[in-house]
């Protein structure tokens, strides 16, 4: 029986107008990107997680920025390494900047003054940006999957009231209203509709499904911003 629907289903699509055929492979483009995209994506955001663990444990375990920085081009692939390599970045900036007070001539060399910050919320700024670039790579490609939500079911709508016009057309020009003769049509007609459904549904799901994750990604992003920033003050003001 599977066999059978399975066969009609493919009759259908095989004998169907030039309009149903473009509409169908317009939803098949579709479809297929957006399940090339969940797919990507999916595999991206589990290294993410992995390496961001990684880089976490590294971070939490070293008695120097220095240290942390050593680690960071093995993984990339987490956001929390931007984060810090921005925020390392400004905070070594602002260190070098400050210049030890001359000596007076004929006295011993003054100790080395601790290094101190002229701004944490110079630090804090550098960390926003970051966070804001790595949650713009992160969301990168999953607006296409809202878009396959939001219009295949109309594009599928659209080749299911043609396919219904072309099937009352050839009902006033063969002048019957026989099951036999409109059904065919009609059929052709809805498989485009059920084509749009099929497209739109899958790409609902992986959209809420990965736009969950970016946001807990980005909410780790801020606890470590706020980590970051917890070290910084204690060591550098």
């Amino acid at each position: 029986m599977p066999s059978t629907s399975g066969n009609a289903l493919l009759e259908i699509i095989v004998n169907s107008s030039t309009i149903s055929k473009i509409v169908l492979g317009i939803l098949a483009v579709f479809s297929i990107v957006s399940w090339g995209i969940t797919l990507h994506k999916l595999l991206v955001f589990r290294r993410t997680r992995k390496q961001s663990e990684s880089f976490l444990d590294v971070f939490r375990k070293s008695s120097k920025f220095s240290e942390v920085q050593a680690v960071c081009a093995t993984l990339k692939d987490s956001p929390l390494v931007g984060l810090f390599q921005a925020g390392y970045a400004e905070l070594t900036a602002q260190l070098r900047l400050q210049t030890p007070p001359p000596a007076a001539a004929g006295s011993p060399p003054a100790a080395a003054a601790r290094p101190t910050l002229k701004s944490l919320a110079g630090v804090d700024r550098a960390l926003l940006r970051a966070s804001s670039v790595e949650v713009n790579k992160l969301e990168k490609h999953i607006g296409f999957l809202a878009t396959t939500a939001a219009i295949t079911p109309f594009i599928g709508l659209f080749g299911t009231v043609v396919g219904i016009m072309i099937a009352f057309q050839g009902i006033a020009t063969s002048g019957s209203t026989n099951l036999g003769v409109v059904s065919r049509p009609i059929a052709d007609a809805l498989v485009a509709t059920a084509t749009g459904l099929v497209a739109a549904i899958p790409a609902v799901y992986a959209y809420n499904s990965l736009t969950s994750r970016v946001k807990i990604f980005a909410s780790e992003m801020d606890d470590f911003a706020m980590e970051f920033l917890n070290i910084a003050e204690r060591n550098f003001t």
